[in-house]
This record gives structure tokens, C-alpha cells and sequence, in this order.
């Protein structure tokens, strides 16, 4: 009977040809089929980054598409525009103080002791002729807190948008690795098995066997962690967006960016919502401290009345127009208070101001220092990607030809997966950077990103209602607003 004839490297096994069970493979199968469970890994990954983000296909679901709408299904927009009308009203209110009041009195008084009743009817108007311009400051300081306001909403979107991106990429991201783990557990399923096989021919230990089982543990373990990352990532991509996701395509080309730290500087200064909005605040409280000290001086007010008088004795009509000045003597120290409390709050939000522009400078210096550490941590990724490769391609063929054990093919393919689970995590990372950079500047607007969507605008509110109309719909009461707005001051 001629020798049996083993594969090159292999051992030879104890095991006759009539103990081994009818289904084990042949001694130089045993080498194939491991060589092409192991290949096995290397394309499934490849694969699973190449259609990561092209699950759902079929409802394909772009970075763009998420943000406009963020934009549109956030609920805490709605809510900070409805608390930056209360900044319009805050005008309407400082010019009604400018215009004339006009009341209707009805009166009717009975005396005790004569037993007369004495009934009159008067129409009153009283104007502010003349106060040091104080209240027209005022009114121009309550349009420099809308101002204000409006660009805390830009903020607020910018804030919007970049949660929104976030759980865009966080959901992206956790897609792959999770595709990427469910592909190790396939080829380690199929290694285990190539394993047990190999043991009952007599080619593997029981220390083999049981190095396979505990790695297949361990990969199903991280699967399950995995998928459970990306039950919460989904969670949150419904908080931030407004609705679930439906199969990501991948974030697309980044947004363009200033080229230097030196010029997303300059620009974060010029325009931030942020910096903006407390200059805004400080000019709303230079106006309110000078409306303050205009307290000092007179004020002039104009009052006219019209009124019948009818009852047991008392009949007729009489009409008077009346012109005050008042100047203020001794109010307790309270005028100086007040200045002093308006030079307080003007000091204060001059020191946020400075406060304000130091932050938004940092961050800039940190988004784009981010930048650089996904940028620097993607190609040392590509490298470790390249170099985890080539040694797995020489630990799996080692192994065909015995060289190597089980534990030096498995430790190979995890450091393969590791290299590739950290490249998918620095390209999610360099996303979210590039757009915490754009929001760094004040750029990250649906404006500016041109989005798809309808966008807010705030002046609507001011136009219909900052003029401080009445609520009359009749004729008359048109006309009459009319004639009001002819006579005050807006």
C-alpha cells in the first residue's frame, strides 16, 4: 500500500482513514478550504465599506436632505421664533408710547344730600409732546434687541443643522461597523467550522478548536454591541432630524471651507451670530442709558378733553385743552439709580462681548485642530489598513503551509477589522469637524448651504405687527389708524 500523501507544511494524522468520520475533508482539502475562508474576510470587508452607505437604496436619504429637514421639524425653531416676536411687540409697545391715547370716560355720581344725580359723558386725549427724545430711544433700543434676537436664531439654526450632522454621520457610521462585524462573524463561523474539521482529522488541537469558539464569542458580542450603538444612534438621528432615517447614502463632498485658521478667524469675528447679537445688546443698552439720563430733563405732555354733563341741575357741555411741563426736582435718588443700573447692564454685556469673541475664536482653533486629527488619524488609518492587510495575506498563506497557528491567523484578521472600524470612525469624525469648523464662522445656515427648503423669514412679523397697528378690521377703524399714525412719532 503506497504512503498517504499530505499537503506541504502539514502534519500527519493520527487518525486512520477508517476512523475519521465519512463527511471530514481530505488532509490536502483541509489547506484550501482554510485559504479561502480566510480570503473570505478581506472581500467581505472591502464590500461592506464599498455599500455601507447604500443600505435603503431604494429610499435614499442624503446629508442635505437630513438638514433641511432638521430645519423644518424643529421644534425648538418654532419656539425661538415665536420668543423673538415678543422682541417685535417690544417695539410696537415703544412706539404706542409715542402716539396719543384716547379714552372714553361715562360717569354718573349721586349726592346724598342734595338728592341730585349728575350724569357726563367725555372724550379724553393726552399726548407726549416733548421728553429729551426718550422715548424714541427706547424705541430704537427695542429694534436693537430684535436684531439681537434674530441672530440668536441663526445661532439656534446653526445649532440645529450641526446636531442634525452629527446624528447623520453617527448613524452612518455605526451602519458600516455594524455590516463590517456581521461580516467577521460570518468568515469566523466558517473558521471555526474549518476548525472543528481539521481537529477530527487530526490536524488541530482542542487549544485550536476552542481559540476559534472564544473569537467568535467575542465577535458576536461586538456585533451585538454594535447594533445596539446604532439602535441609539437612530434614536437620536429621530431627535435631531425630526424623523427616522431611511437608508443613508453617505454624506456626500464636504462643505467648502476658509482656507486658513488665520482667515476662519477673521471671518468668525465679522460674522458670527453670536458676536453680532450681544453688538446688537450693547448698542440696545448704549440707547436704553441715554433714554435713562434723558429722565433728568423736562417732559411737555398735551391734554384735551370733551365732555356733556346732564342731570336734575347740572347741564351743558365743555371742552378744555390743557399744556403741561414737568420737570423733576427730588424723586429720592431714584433717577440716579436708574442710571446707574442701565451703566451696570451696559458694562455687563460689554465684558460678555469681549468674553464671547475669545470663545468663538477658540473655537475655531479647536474645530479646525479636529480637522487635522481626523485628517492626520484617516491616512494613518489607510497606512495601518494597507499594513494590517499585507500581513494578514502572509499570516493566512503561512498558515495553508503550517507555519502558523490559528491564533496568529485570528489575532492578523483583528487587527485587520480594528484598522478598518477606526477608518470608517475618522471619516465620520472629519465630517462632523468640517462642519463644526463651518459652524465656527457662522456659515453653517440653510442659506448658505443652500438647502432645499423654505426658509424663515423673520422681518415678516416685524413688518405686519412692529408697527403697532390696532386690531380694528371695520373702515373707521382703518381711518383711524391712520390719522393716529399721522399724528404720533414713530
Amino acid at each position: 500500500m503506497p504512503p498517504r500523501r499530505f499537503c506541504p507544511g502539514s502534519r500527519p494524522s493520527t487518525v486512520s482513514s477508517s476512523e475519521r468520520p465519512p463527511h471530514a475533508p481530505k488532509p490536502c482539502d483541509e489547506a484550501r478550504y482554510m485559504t479561502r475562508s480566510f480570503s473570505t474576510l478581506a472581500a467581505a470587508l472591502a464590500i461592506a465599506l464599498t455599500v455601507g452607505g447604500m443600505s435603503g437604496a431604494a429610499k435614499a436619504d442624503t446629508l442635505r436632505a437630513a438638514l433641511g429637514d432638521a430645519y423644518e421639524n424643529s421644534d425648538l425653531l418654532e419656539q425661538s421664533r415665536f420668543l423673538a416676536r415678543l422682541q417685535d411687540e417690544g417695539v410696537a409697545q415703544q412706539i404706542s408710547a409715542l402716539r396719543p391715547i384716547v379714552n372714553f370716560i361715562a360717569n354718573s355720581t349721586w349726592n346724598s344730600v342734595t338728592d341730585t344725580t349728575v350724569n357726563s359723558l367725555t372724550l379724553v386725549g393726552e399726548l407726549l409732546v416733548y421728553d429729551n427724545g426718550g422715548r424714541q430711544r427706547l424705541v430704537e433700543a427695542a429694534r436693537e434687541s430684535v436684531l439681537s434676537a434674530r441672530q440668536g436664531l441663526i445661532n439656534l439654526e446653526q445649532q440645529v443643522l450641526l446636531d442634525a450632522v452629527t446624528a447623520y454621520m453617527n448613524v452612518w457610521r455605526d451602519i458600516q461597523v455594524v455590516q463590517v462585524r456581521e461580516s467577521n462573524v460570518r468568515v469566523l463561523t466558517q473558521q471555526l467550522r474549518a476548525a472543528r474539521d481539521r481537529f477530527e482529522v487530526g490536524e488541530d488541537t482542542r487549544t485550536d478548536v476552542a481559540q476559534a469558539e472564544a473569537q467568535l464569542a467575542a465577535a458576536r458580542s461586538n456585533l451585538a454591541a454594535a447594533r445596539g450603538q446604532l439602535e441609539i444612534s437612530q434614536e437620536l438621528f429621530v431627535l435631531a432630524v425630526g424623523r427616522p432615517s431611511e437608508g443613508l447614502i453617505g454624506p456626500g463632498a464636504l462643505p467648502d471651507l476658509p482656507d486658513t485658521e488665520a482667515e476662519a478667524d477673521r471671518l468668525a469675528r465679522q460674522q458670527h451670530p453670536l458676536i453680532l447679537g450681544l453688538q446688537h445688546e450693547v448698542r440696545a443698552d448704549e440707547l436704553s442709558l441715554a433714554a435713562a439720563r434723558t429722565d433728568y430733563g423736562p417732559s411737555v405732555s398735551l391734554r384735551a378733553e370733551t365732555g356733556e354733563a346732564f342731570g336734575d341741575r347740572s347741564n351743558g357741555v365743555t371742552n378744555t385743552l390743557s399744556l403741561t411741563l414737568t420737570q423733576p426736582i427730588y424723586r429720592g435718588g431714584q433717577l440716579f439709580s436708574l442710571e446707574r443700573s442701565a451703566i451696570a447692564t451696559l458694562n455687563a454685556t460689554e465684558a460678555e462681548l469681549h468674553q464671547q469673541v475669545r470663545l468663538i475664536v477658540q473655537s475655531v482653533g479647536n474645530a479646525y485642530a479636529r480637522l487635522r486629527i481626523a485628517n492626520a488619524q484617516i491616512q494613518a488609518s489607510d497606512q495601518q489598513i494597507r499594513a494590517a492587510q499585507l500581513a494578514f495575506d502572509g499570516v493566512r498563506e503561512e498558515a495553508s503551509l503550517g507555519a502558523r497557528t490559528t491564533l496568529d491567523v485570528l489575532d492578523a484578521e483583528q487587527d485587520l477589522l480594528d484598522a478598518r472600524i477606526s477608518r470608517i470612525e475618522a471619516q465620520a469624525d472629519l465630517y462632523v469637524g468640517a462642519y463644526a469648523a463651518l459652524a465656527s464662522v457662522g456659515l453653517l445656515t440653510v442659506e448658505h448651504l443652500n438647502l432645499d427648503v423654505p426658509q424663515y423669514d423673520p422681518t415678516a412679523y416685524s413688518n405686519a405687527f412692529g408697527n403697532a397697528p390696532t386690531r380694528s378690521v371695520s373702515v373707521r377703524g382703518q381711518r383711524l389708524d391712520g390719522v393716529l399714525e399721522r399724528i404720533g412719532r414713530d
